[in-house]
């Protein structure tokens, strides 16, 4: 499909890659990796044109279409809806819509054999197009990707950078290219956007090429992985977990080979050194010399592994309650967010907030620092809580004039330029990278500070929203360290399953409009939602993360009489009252059970569970009949 062979691509004076090479057939899914700056997104841009090869050969099948995801195209703007924005990979089938509509505005007033038959080949073509179905197809890719129906409609324009992305990629599944190049695609996906994504490359026809630096999306989605490391691409017959086995094999046999030459080349040297000037011995101990130059030098194994080592040292110490929120409510306008929450923090606890975008988790963590107020109810910050809190926004907080070595000392904390630079090398920046400054640093780059900065706070609690943003998998890891470390207690956000799996021993998600907790590790919260939504399916239920729809506001009727009420209106009056009363109850009635069907508790009970799922559909059913009843009275 595609050969690449002896790449040669350099950045300046910088090397990216070297005599590089590698074969892409039909139908494979390669998880592309490396630490960043080594060249990944780079190939992809090679791939697709954008940048010239220094030396070496790329030869590309003549029936190869690439698609190519890319973070350049969270610029693209329209005021079309995100409908036909995504539409526009049917450019063909769009084209002779538009010329089967002229025709059929021409049959109005010429019946022609000549224009019957230009219709006929133009419907044959739109339907070998799929273009009957295209409307489908495409609401189906954008709902699956978090979109609901209503906003199919809504211009581009109005939507933020994730979502557009999101648009973006809609458009390029599409197109259903023979190559796919996947850059960073889970950057603004939210994690039941992850696991649609998943499950649709599952079963793509064609091939893929995936940048990412999320193992569980690598592991679920490719079966080679290939490693771009020292100018080459090194190529792993299996996903991310494959790759790790097989690379810790090679390390060790690397590492045997270069020790076993060691030895023989320190051997030789110390026959050379003892007989170069004897004249009997001058002659081998000069062949000697001659083959050690010719020797193809093992190199050692580069351990990419950082290790960190932190000490949290906190000069206050909170007490046992964190945090309490009693009752919490948050609206903006007439919008719901949350709705009667209450939770607890203690000290120690290690907490996950996950669940899809739009659901309201930055606004929690914006209620849980005080940054923003709730509509209802109490939130109470525990005794000596100290809070740092991490966001995307922190970034630009930075003082790009400074060196990353004086923005760790300006932080404010107590520590010595040593103890600082001992952190800095931890997140990987060592020897004189402390002097670089904020401004010529990467995304990643300076994510990395500003967590340093987070971390080496005398803060005892940590709000962390979407900290492995921009970090590759190294940086994921040296966190995963950090928090191991730390210990105080911390909230994380993150759609990085590998990463929630490693830090949290409390899972929160938001659902039916309220914050709830599962006390366990992401793992086992996962196996608990699948048991939850199979017993919910068996039980002819809607699935229980689905919100359910609030309770509605008690009728208000115009119950001004007529000035001459006749008896049917008196009547009528009496009755709206006692419906208006009937109504009420059966709310509550209803309120009542979806509480208990909301308790994980009751699909261990099949009778329990079936009674009250018999007397919520009745009560359901009554309630819709009163309704109906209030409207029809409330109108005479």
């Amino acid at each position: 499909m595609i050969s690449i062979s002896d790449l040669d691509f350099h950045f300046g004076s910088r090397a990216l890659y070297d005599k590089a090479s590698l074969h892409i057939k039909p139908k494979d899914k390669i998880g592309l990796i490396g630490l960043n700056g080594k060249g990944k997104s780079t190939l992809l841009r090679i791939l697709v044109g954008e940048y010239k090869p220094d030396g070496g050969s790329i030869s590309m099948s003549k029936d190869v279409s690439l698609g190519f995801l890319n973070q350049d195209l969270l610029s693209y703007d329209s005021h079309e809806s995100i409908l036909l924005v995504a539409m526009q990979a049917f450019g063909e089938a769009l084209d002779i819509q538009k010329k089967i509509d002229e025709i059929l505005l021409e049959f109005e007033t010429n019946y022609s054999d000549e224009l019957v038959e230009k219709l006929a080949d133009a419907q044959e073509r739109f339907e070998l197009l799929g273009g009957y179905t295209m409307q489908a197809r495409t609401e189906e890719i954008l709902e699956g990707l978090g979109f609901t129906t209503e906003e199919l409609q809504r211009p581009l324009k109005l939507f933020s950078g994730g979502w557009r992305m999101r648009v973006m990629l809609a458009k390029i599944l599409l197109q259903q290219p023979s190559l796919l190049l996947l850059d960073e695609p889970t950057n603004h996906l939210d994690l039941p956007s992850i696991k649609w994504i998943e499950n649709y490359l599952a079963g793509y026809e064609g091939a893929v090429i995936i940048v990412s630096h999320d193992r569980e999306f690598l592991d679920r989605t490719t079966n080679t992985t290939v490693e771009v490391a020292g100018g080459k691409l090194v190529p792993y017959a299996g996903n991310y977990s494959y790759y790790l086995e097989e690379k810790e094999e090679r390390n060790a046999i690397q590492k045997g080979a270069f020790e076993n030459q060691q030895a023989q080349i320190k051997q030789a040297e110390r026959f050379i050194e003892r007989f170069k000037a004897k004249a009997s011995k001058a002659k081998q101990a000069q062949s000697r010399v001659k083959a050690l130059d010719k020797l193809e030098r093992v190199e050692d194994v580069a351990s990419a592994d950082a290790r960190v080592n932190m000490k949290f040292n906190f000069t206050v110490h909170p007490g046992r309650h964190i945090l309490r929120m009693e009752h919490v409510g948050k609206k903006y306008g007439e919008k719901i967010i949350f709705r009667d929450t209450t939770v607890h923090i203690e000290r120690g606890d290690k907490i996950a907030l996950i669940g899809a975008n739009g659901k309201g988790k930055s606004t929690l963590m914006r209620l849980v620092a005080g940054q923003e107020a709730p509509t209802n109810g109490n939130h109470q910050l525990g005794h000596n809580v100290i809070m740092s809190f991490y966001a995307q926004h922190q970034l630009e907080s930075l003082r790009i004039e400074n060196e990353i070595l004086q923005e760790m000392i300006e932080a404010g904390s107590k520590r010595n330029e040593m103890e600082l630079r001992s952190v800095l090398g931890s997140f990987l920046f060592s020897g004189e990278e402390v002097y670089k400054k904020i401004k010529v640093l990467s995304g990643g780059e300076k994510s990395r500070v500003a967590l340093a900065k987070t971390l080496i706070s005398e803060a005892n609690f940590l709000l962390l929203d979407e900290p492995t943003n921009h970090l590759d998998m190294q940086s994921v890891n040296i966190l995963i360290q950090a928090l191991e470390q730390y210990q105080g207690t911390y909230i994380v956000i993150s759609h990085d399953r590998f990463f929630v799996e490693n830090v949290a021993n409390k899972i929160w998600f938001i659902e039916d409009y309220q914050l709830k907790e599962y006390p366990g590790t992401y793992a086992e919260y996962e196996q608990w939602q699948e048991d939850r939504e199979k017993d919910a399916k068996k039980a002819g239920l809607p699935s229980p993360s689905a919100n359910k729809p609030l309770p509605k506001e008690e009728p208000k009727a115009d119950l001004t009489p007529a000035k001459t009420p006749s008896p049917d209106q008196k009547k009528a009056l009496k009755e709206l009252a006692e419906v208006e009363k009937k109504i009420d109850e059966r709310e509550k009635e209803l309120a009542e059970y979806e509480k208990q069907l909301a308790d994980p508790k009751i699909y261990d009970n099949a009778a329990q569970l079936k009674d009250a799922t018999l007397k919520f559909e009745q009560v359901k059913k009554e309630l819709a009949q009163l309704n109906d009843r209030w409207e029809m009275l409330a109108e005479m």
